[in-house]
C-alpha cells in the first residue's frame, strides 16, 4: 500500500483523463428501456450454426442504432464551442464508436474503435472490424497509435493535442464517430449510463432471463436492459425517447 503524498497517475490513463475534462462541456440527460432479445439470440445462434461466427451484443445494437441515426440527424449531429459561439455540424454519414476493455502498456484501459459508415453496412461487416480490433495487438494496431503518441508525449503537450482535436467539428467523427455505443453486459451489470462525447450514447448491460407480459401472460424471456445519454444541447428528451424505442424496435424485429 502506498503512503505519503502517492503518485501520478500512469500515463496509459492520460487519455481517459482528457477525455474527461472535454465532456464537461456536455450536459447529459438520461433514458432506459427493456429489449426482449429473443430474436437477436435466436439470429445469433443461427448465424453461428450456418456461417461459424457468433455475433456480439454490441455489433447488433451498433447496428439498429446506426440504421435509426440516419433517420434522426440531430440526434447524430455533434456540438462545439459554448455560449453564443455553440455551433452544431450535421454529417451525412452514421460513424459508431465502441468502447473496449483493453491492455496497453501493462495497463487496463478503455480504448474506442470507430465502425465508419454503420448505417449503410452489414452485421458481418460490423462484427468483422470489432473482430479485427478484438483479436489485433493494440500495442501496435495501426488504430491506437494517437492514444499511444498521447501517452508518449508530455502531459502539456498531449492535453493540446487531445483539446484541439475534440473542438474539430470535422475531426470528431473519426475520433469518437457520431454515436457511441459501450458496453459491461459480460459481467453482473443490468444497466448503466455513460457520456461517450457524441450526442447519443448507448449503454449495454447483460442479457439475463426476466418475467414479461405477453399476450397476457407472464413468460420468462431474455431481457437487455439498453440506457441512452444524451445531450439536451443537440436534441431534447421527446427526440431522445424516439431514438431509444426506435432502436429498442429494431433489435426485437431482427
Amino acid at each position: 500500500m502506498t503512503s505519503g503524498p502517492g503518485r501520478p497517475l500512469p500515463r496509459q490513463r492520460r487519455h481517459t483523463l482528457f477525455f474527461l475534462e472535454v465532456v464537461r462541456d456536455f450536459s447529459p440527460v438520461f433514458l432506459d428501456t427493456e429489449v426482449d432479445m429473443g430474436r437477436v439470440l435466436a439470429h445469433r445462434a443461427a448465424a453461428l450454426e450456418s456461417e461459424g461466427v457468433r455475433y456480439s451484443t454490441t455489433a447488433y445494437v451498433l447496428l439498429a442504432a446506426g440504421q435509426v441515426l440516419a433517420k434522426h440527424p440531430d440526434a447524430n449531429a455533434a456540438v462545439a464551442g459554448g455560449g453564443r459561439r455553440l455551433r452544431i455540424a450535421h454529417y451525412p454519414f452514421v460513424h459508431g464508436k465502441l468502447t473496449l476493455d483493453r491492455t496497453l502498456g501493462g495497463r487496463r484501459v478503455v480504448l474506442g474503435t470507430v465502425v465508419p459508415n454503420v448505417h449503410e453496412a452489414g452485421l458481418s461487416e460490423v462484427q468483422a472490424h470489432l473482430a479485427r480490433v478484438r483479436d489485433a495487438d493494440p500495442e501496435s494496431l495501426p488504430d491506437f497509435e494517437g492514444v499511444r503518441r498521447l501517452h508518449r508525449a508530455s502531459w502539456g503537450k498531449g492535453r493540446r493535442a487531445f483539446r484541439r482535436a475534440a473542438a474539430s467539428l470535422e475531426l470528431r467523427p473519426r475520433l469518437n464517430g457520431t454515436f457511441a455505443v459501450t458496453s459491461l453486459g459480460h459481467r453482473a451489470v443490468d444497466s448503466f449510463h455513460s457520456v461517450g462525447g457524441t450526442t447519443t450514447t448507448f449503454g449495454v448491460g447483460r442479457v439475463r432471463e426476466r418475467a414479461v407480459v405477453r399476450d397476457g401472460r407472464v413468460v420468462v424471456a431474455p431481457v437487455l436492459r439498453l440506457s441512452l445519454a444524451f445531450d439536451h444541447r443537440a436534441i431534447d428528451g421527446a427526440e431522445a425517447a424516439d431514438v431509444l424505442t426506435e432502436v429498442k424496435e429494431a433489435l426485437e424485429n431482427v
